[in-house]
């Protein structure tokens, strides 16, 4: 990565969009809160600061660990359609945002070197683009109200159903929620976005990720280019979130993999936790990233004994002043991978699962 590269920053403006709720599912605010990113209503960004290229997208391309957010930009649809802004590409890597490579030997270093080796040594076959990588996992998030103390919902298995067509789509997968504090328990509904997506960040199809880079230094270049920044977050901690997210929603060549895990290793701020617990109970290692420019910190967790990830938490990152008074690091979501697979149809439940 070359240190010398300015932040290329992009104007765009936070217009928000409601979603048509319908009264059969009609919520009381905290609870709107609780569901934020099923409902993927967002911040469009502003198309006239770009009418020669497509806008960057304000969301990622799967829920994610819920943060709390005014209720007004919440809203319940009466059929379960997740949208987001599309786009391809982003802010180009800030001024020192990167390392061209650890400047000694770290725990966490290490750590993710043996999770490159053993990502390297398993199996998977490459997915049809006629098929779906098909992820189930558990997941808590906050559901306390805006102002309030954050408090974790119960766990609720959600499954992902991610599409591998090429070219670009609308509907880029399927989900189903199902449990105590899911939305809308058992209903099957479409990953769709506002406008025609192709492969790459926000469509990560297995295609597109065996054409990725394998040196790390490479890897990390496009991931700083193409990974948007939201309010609050510096680009280190987006970048790193990015990969975890990618890590928990497909399944991915081995050479990608560990290209991967070398390339977090190369990121500002990367250290070890030798504990960490994932929505399933499950302990293992930790990776965080610590970063005083942003307001949030992610933990990626690995299998002690297999390095095999696991799940992730999310972290508030707070003086006081925010998440109830509390001071410290407040934990706001978690969540646990229990499943991985192929089928050739939305819907459908893998009869094997992939490591």
């Amino acid at each position: 990565m070359n240190a010398d590269n300015p932040r290329a920053g992009s104007a765009r403006s936070e217009a928000e969009e409601l979603l048509a709720a319908s009264a059969d599912w009609d919520l009381s605010p905290s609870r709107r809160l609780h569901h934020k990113d099923l409902l993927m209503q967002q911040i469009d960004l502003d198309h006239s600061a770009a009418d020669a290229t497509s806008p960057a997208p304000s969301r990622r391309w799967l829920p994610r660990l819920a943060l709390v957010l005014p209720a007004t930009s919440l809203a319940l649809a009466g059929a379960l359609v997740v949208t987001f802004s599309a786009g391809e590409h982003g802010s180009a890597p800030a001024a020192g945002s990167t390392a061209s490579a650890p400047a000694r030997a770290t725990k966490a270093s290490v750590t993710l070197g043996r999770i490159a080796a053993a990502a390297m040594k398993t199996d998977a076959t490459p997915v049809r683009e006629d098929q779906f990588v098909y992820v189930e996992r558990l997941a808590r998030v906050n559901k306390g109200a805006l102002g309030g103390p954050v408090v974790l919902g119960a766990a609720h298995k959600e499954e992902i159903w991610m599409a591998q067509k090429p070219g670009r789509v609308t509907t880029t997968g399927w989900l189903r929620s199902s449990g105590k504090d899911a939305v809308m328990p058992g209903q099957l509904g479409p990953i769709t976005s506002a406008s025609p997506v192709g492969p790459g960040l926000w469509y990560p199809t297995y295609a597109w990720l065996a054409s990725l880079p394998t040196d790390p230094e490479a890897l990390l270049e496009l991931l700083y280019s193409q990974t948007t920044v939201e309010k609050g977050d510096s680009k280190d901690e987006a970048v790193f979130r990015t990969i975890g997210e990618l890590l928990g929603s497909v399944i991915m060549p081995p050479a990608t993999a560990s290209a991967l895990y070398k390339a977090v290793a190369r990121i500002p701020g990367v250290t070890w936790i030798p504990d960490a617990v994932d929505a399933a109970g499950r302990h293992g290692i930790g990776i965080t990233h610590e970063d005083p420019g942003s307001a949030t910190r992610t933990v990626l967790i690995f299998d002690k004994e297999t390095l095999a990830y696991t799940g992730s938490q999310g972290y508030l990152v707070s003086d006081g002043t925010e998440a109830g008074g509390t001071t410290g690091d407040v934990l706001f979501g978690i969540d646990a991978v229990m499943k991985r697979g192929v089928v050739d149809r939305h819907g459908e439940v893998p009869a094997k699962t992939a490591g």
